[in-house]
């Protein structure tokens, strides 16, 4: 495991006790990271139904899913043995049994089916059909808990604070390793090999690991669209324009970092974007401190761009930690007009004032940790247009 377990005991209560307030009784969990910060379970197995039962009644969590995952949740979890139940391989994707099934016995067997239950209804994991059999299952159907775990996870633990500090130096090197790797003459699908390299192996002493999203490095007309891969088939040119968005990972904890590299002289619509950015950028940067509204922190940045006659509808970051596939972000915070969460120490986001125009792209963002005072980049990376 990657925490102690006083961590765990200390985010299981955290879970119960909001779990109390939405008045939810049960909760059925599906979402990998939020099954890896509860209990550390680490598996390439989310491909199939799995996840965990937290009830207020029940002194730890119950892993469920697939029987040859089993030893996956023994190897990984602090959980008893009697908390971990895999299920038989006859319910992988087959039309006729579903794991929704072995689920409802669970709660059965525990004296919960009459609970309170709910499920994390809009994720990537949950599916219609999981629904619908948890409703013919139980006679009820299950409340909405979507991002209840999640939201428990904002604000970071020093241990969680120190592994993305880990995953800072993956990220720098990643970068690092991108730009050298993009040179006239060199196969776009050369820096990238290149570049998952450095995500897995890592700088010397600080391990690496997968990321959540594949390395997004578009070139050229591709650069107008905002996550798009690099072409398999593509040399680079002299004059290039290439985005990246990429990321350092250590524990699964993610730090993403986005850069622009244009091979030769910038276009002036380029230069001026990247100016607008950085200024926003570093206006933000200095703005954020406990206390903030986070859509005080998107209306600080739309008055500095304002004046550029840059225009980005997009929200302007998110909060990261632990992350699966597909998506680094903790799918709670965003840097919006109207989201008013308030800014708290030991917060982590990724600003990422990335802007898409119909011919060209510019992206320079910073990933940052909320201080007592104010706020800390996570990176020390240079910012604005690279020219290697």
């Amino acid at each position: 495991m990657n925490f102690s377990r006083p961590e765990y005991d200390t985010r299981l209560a955290k879970v119960k006790t909001a779990m109390s307030e939405a008045q939810v009784e049960t909760l059925v969990i599906s979402d990998p990271s939020n099954m890896h910060w509860l209990t550390g379970y680490d598996g390439w197995s989310f491909y199939v139904h799995q996840g965990l039962i937290v009830a207020l009644d029940l002194d730890e969590p119950i892993w469920w899913g697939r029987g040859m995952d089993g030893n996956g949740a023994k190897l990984t979890t602090y959980l008893k043995p009697d908390s971990i139940r895999p299920y038989a391989d006859d319910y992988v994707q087959n039309p006729q049994k579903h794991p929704m099934s072995f689920v409802a016995d669970i709660l059965r067997e525990k004296g919960l089916e009459k609970k309170k239950t709910s499920v994390e209804l809009d994720n990537y994991w949950f599916s219609a059909k999981c629904q619908a059999i948890l409703i013919e299952e139980l006679g009820k159907v299950p409340g909405d808990a979507t991002g209840l775990v999640n939201w428990c996870r904002l604000i970071k633990s020093p241990q969680e604070i120190s592994y993305l500090r880990l995953a800072s130096k993956v990220c720098l090197n990643v970068m690092d390793t991108a730009v050298r790797s993009i040179r006239p003459g060199k196969l776009e699908r050369a820096a990238a090999a290149a570049v998952y390299q450095a995500c897995v192996l890592g700088p010397e002493g600080t391990p690496g690991d997968h990321p959540a999203i594949f390395p997004i490095m578009p070139s050229n007309e591709r650069t107008t669209c905002a996550h798009l891969g690099w072409d398999p088939g593509r040399t680079y040119k002299d004059d290039d324009l290439v985005l990246l968005e990429l990321c350092g990972v250590h524990k699964r904890y993610h730090c993403p970092l986005s850069r622009t590299v244009f091979l030769g002289q910038p276009p002036d619509r380029l230069k001026h974007i990247s100016q607008a950015v950085l200024e926003g950028v570093a206006k933000v940067l200095d703005f954020i401190k406990p206390g903030v509204r986070a859509e005080e922190v998107e209306a600080k940045w739309r008055q500095v761009i304002k004046s550029y006659g840059v225009v980005k509808p997009s929200r302007l970051g998110y909060s990261i930690g632990a992350s699966y596939v597909p998506d680094w972000g903790e799918r709670t915070v965003s840097l919006r007009p109207g989201d008013k969460t308030v800014l708290q120490p030991n917060m982590t986001f990724h600003l990422m004032p990335g802007i898409w125009e119909d011919d060209l792209g510019f992206e320079s963002s910073e990933p940052f940790l909320v201080t007592e005072n104010g706020c800390q980049p996570l990176t020390n990376y240079p910012r604005g247009i690279l020219t290697p």
